[in-house]
Parts: structure tokens; C-alpha cells; sequence
């Protein structure tokens, strides 16, 4: 309950902050995307591991930053090279963010669907 509550007051400080935030300059779309991709990554794959208790805040984190660090590293060198690199780690982000939320819909559904212990009868 307190991750949820947590998660709900992160999310509406970050909406807020947004509001009053600076335009990002078009030079540095690529890079926002890719920020953008590899930040939801990581919330989505904690939030799987949470459901499975596996989480682990070092392997959030240290994820979170080596993510980030490789995919704008690939980003630069495709600027430098004229080739969009960034593009494939989009991509894989977006099919790891796929990946993770088939597992919570199936975790659900396998919560829903099992039959209850009635202990009454």
C-alpha cells in the first residue's frame, strides 16, 4: 500500500513539475526519448518484480542508470556516425515494456481466475 501511495505522490509531484518545466529544444528529442523509454523500463520491470518479490532497490537503480547511460551513449554515436542508433534502443525498450506488462496481465489473471480456499464449507 505505501509503494502505491508513493508511486501516486511521484507521479502527481512529476505532473506538476512538468507543468513548469522548460521546452525542451526539438536538438534534444532523441535524447528525451530515449530517457523517457528507458525510465518507464525501469518502473515497469520493478513493478513486475515487486509482484513476483524479487525487487531489489540496487538492481532498480543501478539498471536505471546503466539503461540510460548505454542508450545515450548509442544515441550520440549514431549522431556522430548520421545513423539512428537510437531507434534499436527504443525498440528494445518498448518490447522489454511490452514483455513486462504481458507478465503482470498474465499474474492478474491468474489471481482472478483461481478458485478461492472456502474454509466455511
Amino acid at each position: 500500500m505505501t509503494t502505491l501511495l508513493m508511486g501516486a505522490i511521484c507521479a502527481g509531484a512529476g505532473c506538476i513539475i512538468g507543468l513548469y518545466a522548460p521546452t525542451i529544444p526539438y536538438e534534444y528529442s532523441k535524447y528525451l526519448a530515449i530517457a523517457i523509454m528507458a525510465i518507464f523500463d525501469s518502473i515497469i520491470g520493478a513493478l513486475v518484480a515487486k509482484v513476483q518479490e524479487k525487487f531489489n532497490i540496487n538492481v532498480f537503480i543501478s539498471g536505471f542508470f546503466l539503461n540510460a547511460i548505454i542508450a545515450i551513449t548509442f544515441t550520440i554515436i549514431g549522431e556522430s556516425l548520421d545513423v539512428d542508433i537510437y531507434l534499436a534502443a527504443i525498440f528494445v525498450f518498448v518490447y522489454r515494456i511490452f514483455n513486462n506488462l504481458s507478465v503482470l496481465r498474465r499474474i492478474f489473471i491468474e489471481e482472478v481466475t483461481r478458485p478461492k480456499n472456502n474454509k466455511n464449507k
